[in-house]
This record gives structure tokens, C-alpha cells and sequence, in this order.
């Protein structure tokens, strides 16, 4: 096994090989673009992925205010807004 932390011996990845799909992902993020239609997830809303700069707190307080979108509650633990909501709030303020 050696005394390096960052690697392990036989079957399992070291840190240093999962850099090149870090890469990729990171630059699937730049790519993404806020869907035109459809439900989206509060993680594809806010920072650091989504269009609104603002964090969860802030967002669920803007909710209860009125500021941002009512959600619609899909089932247990699944909250989600339409996306022309949520791309009308950007565009206004934008």
C-alpha cells in the first residue's frame, strides 16, 4: 500500500486518476443552460449551478414572501418549480 494517503492498491481509483472526470464535469457545468420548459430541482435554480445567485435560505425566504415562484411538492422530499417560472424571474431581473 505504501505510505502515500492518496493511493490505495489493487482495484480502487487514486485521487489522481478521477482529476481528468473532475475536468468534465466542471465543464459540463459551464455548459448547462436553464431548460425552456419542464420542472427543475432547487439544486438547477440556485447558485452555484443555477441562474439565481442567492442561497437556500434566501431562496425559501423569498418564496414565503412572495419574491420568487411557488414550488409544486411532487411526493415526499420532492419540491420542484416550473422552469418558465423560474427562467420569467431571471429575465425580468436580469
Amino acid at each position: 500500500m505504501g505510505n502515500n494517503p492518496l493511493t490505495v492498491s489493487g482495484k480502487y481509483p487514486t485521487i489522481l486518476d478521477n482529476v481528468e472526470s473532475l475536468a468534465q464535469v466542471s465543464s459540463m457545468n459551464e455548459e448547462y443552460e436553464f431548460p425552456q420548459t419542464g420542472l427543475v430541482r432547487l439544486k438547477q435554480i440556485i447558485a452555484p449551478y443555477g441562474p439565481i445567485p442567492v442561497s437556500k435560505s434566501t431562496w425559501w425566504q423569498g418564496v414565503k414572501d412572495g419574491r420568487f415562484p411557488k414550488p409544486r411538492k411532487l411526493g415526499a422530499g420532492v419540491t420542484v418549480w416550473r422552469a418558465e417560472d423560474v427562467r420569467a424571474l431571471y429575465e425580468d431581473f436580469g
